[in-house]
Order: C-alpha cells, then structure tokens, then sequence
C-alpha cells in the first residue's frame, strides 16, 4: 500500500520526481541531465531499472532535457500529448512514445497515473496525480493559480510536491524587470508562497502526512522564508522544502502511515 516519493531536484535549473511502489516507480519529468539522476537515485538506493516510464508535464527545458538520453538509454516510454511533443523539439526520439488524455488513469504496473490540465505558459500543460492501493501522490508544479482542477485532486492527496516559486514581497522588490514580473504572477506563471499556503490551509485533506514544497525561486523565494511561512500551520503533516541542487530523503507514504526511510 506504500508509495516512496523523493524530488531529485527542484526548481528553473531542472525538475524531477519519483514516485514508486516496491516493484516499478514514473518519473514525472527529467529536467536534469542523465548521469545526475543516474546518481542521485543511486545515492537514495533506488534503481532505474524499476522505472518504467517518464511523464511530462510540458515543453520547458528545465522539465525534458534529460528526456532523450534516459528515454534512448534505457528504453522508457515517454507519455506526453502530441501538442507538448511538437513544442518539446527533441533532437531524436529514439524511444518509445505514449500519448495520455486529461483525466484517464494511464495504467503502469500497479500505479495509475492520472493528469489533469493546468494553468502555465506552455502549449498543453497538465499535473499528475499518482495511485497504488489507495495512496495518492501529487505532483503540482509550474501553476499559475490555483483552478478547481488543483483544488480536486489536492484534497485526494497523501503527500504533495507543491509549488512554492516567490514570495511575493521579494519579487516587488527584486530585479526582474517588469514583465517578467508579471508573467511569473500574471496566472500562468507560478505559484507564490502565499498561494501554496492558502491552497493548504483551506483544502488539505486530514490524512495529508507530506507536503514537499518544490520549484522555488532562486531570485524570488528563500527557503527559509517559506519553512518559516509554513511551519505554524502544519499540524501532522511533514514539511519538506525541496532544494534546488540535491536530491530529497525518500519518503514512505501510505494511507495508514508515513515515515522517513532517510535523513540528509
């Protein structure tokens, strides 16, 4: 009944999550290189060869850039729709390529992978909600705002890879020049911090026991910021900000009990 979940990296320097059962486990996107998350798994114990397909949420190169070479090298099927296919440019597809539709459960093993549309800046961009046995795992990054689509499979989750991007504070007063300013928190860009927090306070389900907090502005955002912004509120729920150059713990997750299987 338990899935084991870590980030192998977070945020606009490359994005990629794991999700898995004790027999096989998805990527949702591979936006760091191949020997990187060659090693990172390896360092967490966790082995490629139970990888059996790789998601792709959309088109950004912090998202897909691994995808060809890990795809290439160790025969995975990529599911992606044919809009983020065409946008993607993929020097070579030597590797099995799958579609997925919003909203219909992909069966991979015994996990189900089910996206759902989502607000940002790219040509068909979708997040993930991931189930085994009655454990459901999000995967909610790169959002704009927070839609009803968000809100719905938030409430089904155990534990969540949530954005965090900016605080807003910090992107006012930062040095991005306006119009960056304004797609970042124009409702196709990112979530803030106060966003993510809202969306916690008011639709967390009980029985959420992890929350990681996941593609954090290195310009915008601190991460003791957010830690701090956070904490008073979590009750049960772990919190776990994700870094930007390192791989997380891998954490249990269940709908009876989690538990951390490591510590940094």
């Amino acid at each position: 009944m338990s899935l084991y979940i870590t980030s192998l990296n977070s945020g606009s320097n490359g994005n990629c999550y794991y999700v898995g059962n004790d027999q096989e486990a998805v990527l949702i996107d591979a936006g760091l290189s191949c020997r990187q998350i060659e090693v990172r798994m390896k360092r967490l114990g966790l082995s490629l060869q139970a990888v059996k397909a790789i998601f792709v949420s959309h088109e950004h190169s912090d998202h897909i850039s691994a995808i060809p070479q890990l795809a290439r090298v160790y025969q995975l099927p990529v599911f992606i729709t044919s809009r983020t296919l065409q946008y993607s440019r993929f020097p070579e597809k030597r590797f099995p390529i799958r579609s997925f539709s919003p909203n219909e459960p992909v069966q991979i093993g015994d996990l189900q992978v089910t996206a759902f549309p989502k607000q940002h800046d790219a040509s068909d961009p979708h997040s993930f909600l991931i189930s085994y046995q009655g454990t459901n795992v999000g995967v909610f990054t790169d959002i704009g705002v927070v839609c009803e689509h968000v809100i719905h499979h938030f409430k089904q989750c155990h534990a969540v890879f949530l954005e965090a991007n900016y605080d807003e504070d910090m992107l006012d007063q930062g040095r991005y020049p306006y119009f960056l300013k304004q797609r970042i928190r124009g409702g196709k860009g990112h979530l803030s911090n106060q966003q993510a927090l809202a969306l916690f306070q008011m639709h967390k389900p009980p029985f959420m026991s992890h929350i990681l907090l996941s593609h954090l502005s290195k310009e915008n955002n601190n991460p003791q910021v957010v830690h701090d912004l956070f904490t008073p509120h979590m009750a049960n729920t772990k919190l776990i900000v994700a870094p930007r150059h390192v791989e997380t713990p891998v954490f249990r997750v269940s709908a009876t009990a989690s538990v951390a299987l490591m510590d940094n």
